[in-house]
Order: structure tokens, then sequence, then C-alpha cells
């Protein structure tokens, strides 16, 4: 089989790595299907070795890529679906520059590996996959480390973090696609010691906090195209405050990303209301505005009978959906359509706490798809919380990869997460990964859950992506030094 794959030429070789890369694909949420790995991977590997050139081995790279992000990110059009008149244009073009650009870092991984130095391209394509996540502000969705989630071997994050994983799956995989008894068998004794620490560290019971505090997590599922017309505001508002104040004990409740239709400094009163209405801290999201017309998109944490407040601005802002870059050059085309308002990054420190509540580290939604970014505390605390409008992604592949995301996160950090989605999915997770309780996509509600206590702090949460970028940069200057040969 190898052999065959690596004797394709022309349009066969690359269209191949095209299905190959979308059959790697099905490893991510929704599909979940972990054993594709074992089944495109190693196609991969072999289209490049059979590369006749360099150039050659740059277009698998870019096809099984192209193949891959097509699949994952189709997604991506949704936004545009909201206003179809005006944005409706971009969408083809949105998934297919996507794709594209993504699938460049893996054309270049695949250049710079020699042909048939197949450990070179696990090394660069870690390489590459972790850049990923930093460069042009950082895209690290669907990561490969990240489609062994509904697995084991997922808990090994923890301790080196979803690059780390994603670096053992390639080098794994890359032994036993050299179909040799010897590397075969160090291929699976990877697999087999990952799968048997995963499997141990899932057995640990989850040790409820001492003190109960039970978060309520509220769904309004509020159609995004009517979100924001006035004459819905009052009734959508009014949903989240009868969800908040249903029967049952809880300590704070928890609302989704821009979830209040005023902004918080012109409306002291309606805060006054929320309170009231709720009996409880409330956690929300909100717009607001500095003295020098900066606008911000905020999570407020609402305490003191709704007299007080701390907020948290969101500081990994969405390209091209909260700013604009080289936003003068882009008002000159018709791509202007997108430039909109624009919002300003926060600067404030990310932790919030006050009275009983215990401290947390707030995500506003697409933070959490960073694995750096849910460490970049200087002081320990003691669970996450997401807020997020997952109603901009559809019905199809982006909630689930989302709030995949998050599930990761919660792992590499060992805290519970509390998450509330305004269409879904709304989810509180311990901190091995798993859904204690969820709120369905598409249904409004609400769910009462006992916040799990903590681990204690992981190896990736003081470390970051430091040990593994080390790795990668030495590992990649063994692999592009020359070797110089013997002599016989």
């Amino acid at each position: 089989m190898a052999a065959r794959v690596g004797a394709l030429k022309g349009w066969r070789q690359l269209l191949l790595g095209l299905v190959a890369g979308a059959a790697l694909g099905l490893v991510q949420a929704p599909w979940s299907f972990p054993l594709a790995f074992f089944v495109a991977l190693p196609v991969i590997f072999w289209l490049h070795t059979g590369a006749a050139a360099q150039r050659r081995a740059a277009a698998v790279g870019w096809f099984a890529g192209f193949g891959y992000f097509g699949l994952t990110l189709v997604w991506i059009v949704e936004p545009f679906l909201v206003d179809i008149a005006r944005h409706g244009w971009m969408a083809p073009f949105a998934i297919f520059f996507m794709a594209a650009g993504l699938a460049a870092f893996w054309a270049a991984a695949f250049w710079l590996a020699p042909r048939g130095k197949v450990f070179a391209l696990v090394v660069l394509w870690s390489t590459v996959e972790l850049a990923r996540a930093y460069v042009f502000t950082g895209f690290p969705w669907v990561l490969l480390g990240q489609g062994w989630l509904e697995t084991p071997l997922i808990q090994v994050v923890y301790y080196i973090g979803v690059h780390g994983l994603g670096l053992l799956t390639l080098t794994g995989i890359a032994l036993l696609s050299k179909l040799r008894v010897r590397q075969m068998l160090i291929g699976s004794a990877i697999f087999a010691a990952l799968w048997g620490f995963g499997t141990y560290r899932l057995s640990q019971p989850v040790i409820p906090r001492t003190d109960g505090f039970v978060v309520r997590i509220i769904q309004p599922n509020v159609d995004q195209k009517l979100k924001w017309l006035p004459e819905f505001q009052a009734e959508f508002f009014q949903r989240q405050l009868d969800l908040s104040a249903l029967d049952g004990r809880h300590d704070i409740v928890i609302w989704p990303e821009a979830s209040v239709p005023f902004l918080i400094e012109e409306r002291p009163d309606l805060l006054r209301v929320m309170a009231s209405s709720v009996g409880s801290e409330i956690i929300f999201g909100a717009r607001r505005h500095d003295d020098v017309g900066n606008w911000y998109n905020t999570l407020v944490l609402l305490y003191d009978g709704g007299t007080r407040t701390e907020v948290y601005d969101k500081q990994h802002l969405v390209p091209f959906g909260e700013y604009v870059p080289f936003q003068r050059i882009l008002q000159l085309t018709k791509v202007s359509a997108l430039t909109g308002r624009g919002w300003t990054a926060g600067d404030v420190s990310p932790i919030l706490s006050v009275g009983e509540t215990p401290s947390f580290l707030p995500l506003i939604c697409y933070e959490a798809i960073f694995p750096s970014l849910a460490s970049e505390v200087s002081v320990p605390v003691d669970w996450i919380v997401q807020i997020t409008n997952d109603a901009w992604f559809g019905e199809f592949s982006g909630p689930y990869q989302h709030l995949a995301q998050a599930r990761v996160r919660a792992i590499e950090q060992g805290k519970p997460l509390a998450r509330s989605a305004n269409t879904g999915i709304s989810a509180l997770i311990d901190p091995y990964g798993r859904i204690i309780d969820s709120i369905p996509l598409g249904r409004m509600g609400v769910i009462d859950v006992a916040l799990p206590a903590q681990l204690p702090r992981s190896f990736y949460g003081r470390t970051l992506d430091w040990p593994i970028t080390g790795i990668l940069l030495l590992l990649t200057i063994l692999q592009l030094l020359p070797v110089k040969r013997r002599r016989p």
C-alpha cells in the first residue's frame, strides 16, 4: 500500500492528498472519529515520501491542508449568512481563503522537510501547528491533538498541552506508517502508554468543593437575526430574567456574551432590576464604551444588589469580526462592508473575584481556543468562565468544535469550566474535560450545578508552550542541519 500510494503522480497524487486531508478532519467534532488518524496520516506521509521534488511535496501538503480545513471550518460561512443580503456573497470566498491560508502552514512544513524524511516532517508539521496559534494573532482552531478529546489520550494535555499531544500523535503514526516491526511496536507503545495514563486519570473521582458553591447557567436561545432588533430586545432581556429567577438554590448566575441590550454605564437602574430579580451575583456579557469613545466587548460581574460591578474587557479580538486588520486599505474595497464599528482590546487583569465567589478566569467567545491565553495569569484561580454567542457559528460543526476546545482548556488547566452560550451548547465541565451537565444546541434552558474543586495547578498551566517550543526549535535545527556522510 505504501509503495502504491508513494508511486502516484500528477493530479491523482494531489487528489488523494485532498481526500486524505478531509478524512483527517473527521477526528474533530462533531464527527469525533479518532480512528481516522490511523488511516489518513499514513497516506499523507506516504504521499510526501513519494513526491518528486520539494515543490511537489509542498503541493501535497497544501492539498491535504485544504481538505482538512475545508471540512473542519465549513462553519465559517455562517456569520456571512446572518445578513445574507449584505454579506452572503462573501461566504464562498471566506471558506476558500481561510482553508487556503491555513493550508499554507502545512505546505511550508512539507516543503522544508526533506523528501523521505518522515520524522523531519513530523517536527516541522508540529512546528507550523504551533506557529498558527500565534502568527497573525493566531487561529489555533482544530489543532491535531484535539482530535483525541473523546478518548483517554487527551488527558496528557494536563502536562504537555495540546501541541505536545499533537507532536506525539504525528510521531506515533509516523512510526506505524513505516510498516516495519520495530517501528510499529514503538508507535503502538506510544499510544498504549497514552491510553493507559489517560484511563488512570479518568478513574480519579471528581471532588466537590467544600463550600457547595452552585452555579446556575442560562441559555436564552435568542435568534441572531432578531437579537438586536429594538422590538425584541425587551422580550429577550425578560426571558433571561425569568430563567434566572426559576426555583432552585444557586450562588451565582451566568448569562451569555452580549446578553443585555443596554450600555452598563448608562442604565444602573436596570442593573438593580437584574440583581433584585435574580437574588444572587450575576456574570453577564455587555457592551460598554469609555470617555474617549473606545468600545469594549465586556464580561461583567454584578454584585452588592446591583450597585457594584467588576469588568473584564475581551483582550483577544476576532480579526475581521471585532476589528479589521489593515482597515484603511480595506475601506477602499468592497470588503469595507465588514469594517463596521470595531472594538478595542482590553488591557486589565483577567482575574475576577468578589465576596464568596471563587476567583475565576473570564474568557469571552473564541478566547477559549487559545491554550496559552487560559494560562496567562500570575495568581491561581479556582475555575474558568466562558461566555459566548455561538449563534454566529450556525448549528452544524462550529458550536461543537467551540465546546470541544473549551473542554480541552479545562483539562490543560485542571480547572472546572462554566460555559454560557446564547444558543448552545452551555455546560459545566469538570477538570478532566467531562461534561457534568449541559443544555443542548438550539434549546432554551437552565442548569444548576455544584462547582467541582480544581486540581493542583498543571505543569502546562505553569510552563505554557515554552517547553514544546524549545523542543521543536531544537529538533527543527537538527533536522535542517546538513548531514555529513562518512566515506566508505
